[in-house]
C-alpha cells in the first residue's frame, strides 16, 4: 500500500515538475519573441571628456513593442551625475511618425519631464561629423520645453516616445534597423555640472538593461497602456 502511494506521489511530483518546466519554457519563448532591447549611447562631440563619460554611463533607450503597429522608445537617465536629455532625434527606418509622447503633460509620464514634438535645434549637434551624416527625418524629433535642462530627462527620470510603424512593420524590423545602423537615435544632453553640452548616438549593439532602465521602461509602457484603455 505504501509502495503504491509513494509511486503515485512520485508520479504527481514528476508531472508537476514537467508541467512547470513546460510553462517556464513557454514563458521564456514568449519573452524571446517580444525581445525588448536596451541601447546605450556613444559620445560624438567630446566637448568635455568627463561629461562624455557621464552620458555614456547613465543614458539609455529601451525599444519595446507597443502593439497595434507601434513601438515605444523609453529614454532613461539612471544618474547619479547631473545631466539632462533635452533633445531626441531619429533618422530613417520603418518608422512612420510620432504617435504621442509620455511625459508630464501627456499620458501620465514623469512630472519633471516635459517635451514637445519638433523643436530647436532641428538637427543633432555634431551629427554632420558622422559617416554617414546624421540626417533627422522630418518630424522625427522632440525637445524639452523651456527651461530645457529642468524639463529634460534628469537623473531618475524617463521620457517615452511612441511611434507608428509603416504598414506591416514590426518591432523586429526596428531592432534590425538599429543593429544595422539604418535607423539611428541621437540625443543632445545639457545640464552637466560644468554647464556644457554633449551629443550622443546609439551604437548598433544592444546591451543588457540595468534594473532601473528595465523598470522605467516597463513603467512607461504600463502608464501609456492604461491611458489608452481608459
Amino acid at each position: 500500500m505504501n509502495t503504491q502511494w509513494n509511486l503515485k506521489v512520485g508520479c504527481r511530483q514528476t508531472l508537476g515538475l514537467a508541467y512547470a518546466a513546460i510553462l517556464l519554457t513557454m514563458s521564456m519563448l514568449a519573452v524571446e519573441v517580444r525581445a525588448d532591447l536596451t541601447f546605450g549611447f556613444d559620445n560624438i562631440t567630446n566637448n568635455d571628456a568627463g561629461d562624455a563619460v557621464i552620458g555614456e554611463a547613465q543614458l539609455f533607450v529601451t525599444v519595446s513593442d507597443f502593439g497595434a503597429g507601434q513601438v515605444l522608445f523609453s529614454f532613461t537617465n539612471i544618474g547619479p551625475d547631473a545631466s539632462s536629455i533635452t533633445d531626441v532625434y531619429f533618422d530613417d527606418g520603418t518608422l512612420l511618425g510620432i504617435a504621442f509622447l509620455i511625459d508630464a503633460d501627456d499620458n501620465g509620464g514623469d512630472l519633471g519631464v516635459d517635451f514637445t514634438q519638433d523643436g530647436s535645434p532641428p538637427d543633432l549637434p555634431g551629427g554632420n561629423n558622422l559617416l554617414p551624416p546624421f540626417e533627422v527625418t522630418a518630424g522625427f524629433l522632440a525637445d524639452a520645453d523651456s527651461p530645457p535642462s529642468s524639463n529634460g530627462v534628469n537623473p531618475g527620470e524617463s521620457l517615452g516616445i511612441v511611434f507608428d510603424l509603416m504598414g506591416g512593420g514590426t518591432l523586429a524590423d526596428v531592432i534590425s534597423e538599429l543593429n544595422s545602423a539604418e535607423l539611428r537615435i541621437g540625443i543632445h544632453v545639457q545640464g552637466f555640472a560644468g554647464g556644457g553640452s554633449e551629443s550622443f548616438v546609439n551604437p548598433p549593439v544592444p546591451i543588457p538593461a540595468p534594473g532601473a532602465v528595465a523598470l522605467a521602461a516597463l513603467g512607461l509602457g504600463a502608464v501609456a497602456w492604461i491611458k489608452r484603455r481608459s
